[in-house]
């Protein structure tokens, strides 16, 4: 007899640090923005928002009131939304900058936060992640309650998780974004996502994402593989592979929850993706 799939959660990644109205119109930069383009996608089956902040000018900032401000937003209109927030190193090298967010309390305490457990290249830029930083944060993280997102980019990372679970840095819930595709990083192919999820801590929660014209592919492969799935316009920001239809956060979110029906797969409640995520059950 044949088990039931697991609910499958979705991820939405709507804003990111790179991306520009000039690339994408349908970018949400300003809080008000990103929790309209939040309600909506919630609406289409997404339950974890995974949120970057931007100043007035456009540009990403990592000021704590501005990620008050959106959190807020967020919750007012989905008080269900799962939220978790940013301390990348893209951008913000320093340890003080980056964990400005975690210090968010009450009502807008994150139930989750991004941690990068080591350097790459992007295209154009590096992320440096020294262990001195990641040790600082993840250690910020447990201390606040807040569940480390591990964003995976290549194998190395993941042993290096392996690392910090040993030495008592991590605990459960483990909660993994496995992103292939980006230049300089792990490539977006099925052995790699399969070999990468092999090698995930026993018990994890993990969700494949690809980076632009990958976003799609990697996306079906975590469906069909019985994982989750990261979409939203910080990875890409097209419908096709040729970029000449511009996507909106929505859009990605029902082509997803599309796959999925004709995979028979259901789309998780927002109950059954806190519980999926090893979080504790929302209080309203």
């Amino acid at each position: 007899m044949m088990e039931k799939p697991t609910p499958l959660v979705i991820t939405l990644a709507p804003t990111g640090i790179v991306p520009s109205r000039d690339q994408n119109p349908h970018l949400p930069v300003t809080p008000a923005e990103i929790a309209a383009d939040v309600e909506q996608c919630f609406s289409a089956g997404a339950r974890v928002f995974h949120l970057h902040a931007r100043s007035e000018d456009g540009e990403a900032t990592c000021r704590r009131e501005v990620f008050a401000e959106i959190v807020g937003r967020v919750k007012q209109a989905v008080p269900q939304a799962i939220v978790c927030v940013s301390t990348s190193g893209r951008r913000f090298p320093s340890y003080q900058d980056r964990s400005e967010v975690l210090d968010l309390e009450g009502e807008l305490k994150p139930d989750l936060a991004s941690l990068t457990p080591g350097s790459m290249n992007f295209p154009r830029e590096t992320s440096i992640n020294s262990p001195e930083i990641i040790g600082r944060l993840a250690a910020a993280m447990q201390e606040r309650g807040i569940v480390p997102e591990m964003e995976i980019f290549d194998f190395g990372m993941v042993d290096y998780v392996h690392y910090l679970i040993d030495k008592g840095v991590l605990r459960p819930p483990f909660v993994f974004n496995l992103l292939l595709g980006s230049l300089g990083t792990l490539s977006a192919s099925p052995l790699n996502l399969a070999l990468m999820v092999e090698r995930l801590p026993a018990g994890s929660f993990w969700s494949a994402a690809g980076i632009g014209r990958f976003q799609s592919f990697m996306n079906a492969l975590g469906v069909a593989m019985g994982g989750h799935v990261r979409t939203g316009l910080e990875d890409n920001l097209f419908l096709d592979r040729d970029k000449l239809r511009p996507a909106t956060n929505a859009r990605l979110v029902e082509r997803i929850a599309r796959q999925a029906e004709a995979l028979e797969r259901p789309l998780a409640t927002p109950e059954e993706a806190r519980r999926t995520l090893g979080l504790p059950a929302l209080k309203l």
